[in-house]
């Protein structure tokens, strides 16, 4: 099936289903996904190539500013406040090497045009070694970070990570937000590559909820597929009514939490 990337720095606002009102910024190039992962669900396609990354086909922070600038001094004019800026786009955000600085810029601009709107950042959470990607995520309104598996062969299976993930690490890494951050995760069931992708089985659930249990985010957001992903028909969306089962399994350990089908 057909995947999209977006082709500006700026995009919408679009209507998300987990957001509200949400003004896009992509951080990456518009012409390839640039990411740490190579999800088989994404709506973005397959990561090009080993997944590096060029600073010369990245947009310089400066054009971020202003693409931002004009776009919210557009929307004030107009009376179109959006709920949410987000960053997310062709890959992984916090890949940018400006990243922090970034984030800077658009919490001044959201202050001068937006106070009420929130910053998110949609990632994946392989950064966060990287002690600068961590203050900046602590100035955001909403970090929401991916959990699609505590199980280490479905991470690999379903996400593709560019290097072995390791969950304690991740673990140890979030405790720095001190709770100020959400975890989102997508949902699936199919096959890939011949072989079974299901992060529904009761073995997945019980690791998953272990981990989110261990770390205490605010929230938790569940979702599953909407748009077309790379695998074509090979995956299959999972029913709401068993997303509120997993959402109500959550709520008993205290944390609040979100569904979209």
């Amino acid at each position: 099936m057909p995947t999209f990337l977006f082709d500006s720095i700026v995009f919408g606002p679009v209507r998300s289903r987990r957001l509200g009102v949400s003004l896009g910024i992509n951080l990456l190039p518009v012409d390839r996904k640039v990411c740490s992962y190579n999800c088989i669900y994404c709506e973005c396609g397959w990561t090009s190539g080993a997944g590096g990354i060029r600073s010369s086909a990245l947009p310089s922070r400066a054009s971020v500013h202003e693409a931002l600038r004009i776009k919210l001094a557009e929307m004030k004019e107009l009376g179109t406040a959006p709920d949410v800026i987000t960053y997310a786009g062709n890959g992984e955000p916090t890949l940018h090497p400006d990243f922090a600085a970034i984030i800077d810029d658009s919490v001044a601009l959201r202050n001068e045009y937006f106070p009420q709107a929130r910053i998110s950042v949609l990632s994946n959470g392989s950064t966060l070694h990287r002690r600068t990607v961590r203050e900046a995520l602590k100035k955001v309104d909403m970090n929401i970070l991916k959990l699609d598996s505590a199980i280490p062969s479905t991470v690999q299976s379903l996400n593709q990570p560019r290097r072995t993930t390791d969950l304690a690490r991740f673990e140890r890494y979030v405790k720095d937000f001190e709770g100020g951050f959400i975890i989102q995760t997508l949902f699936v069931r199919g096959e890939c590559n011949g072989e079974t992708v299901d992060n529904t089985t009761e073995d997945e659930l019980n690791a998953w909820l272990e981990a989110v249990g261990r770390i205490r985010p605010q929230s938790v957001m569940i979702y599953t597929i909407d748009r077309d992903t790379p695998m074509g028909n090979s995956l299959k969306k999972v029913p709401v009514a068993e997303l509120n089962a997993i959402a109500a399994r959550v709520r008993e350990l205290g944390i609040s939490t979100s569904v979209s089908g």
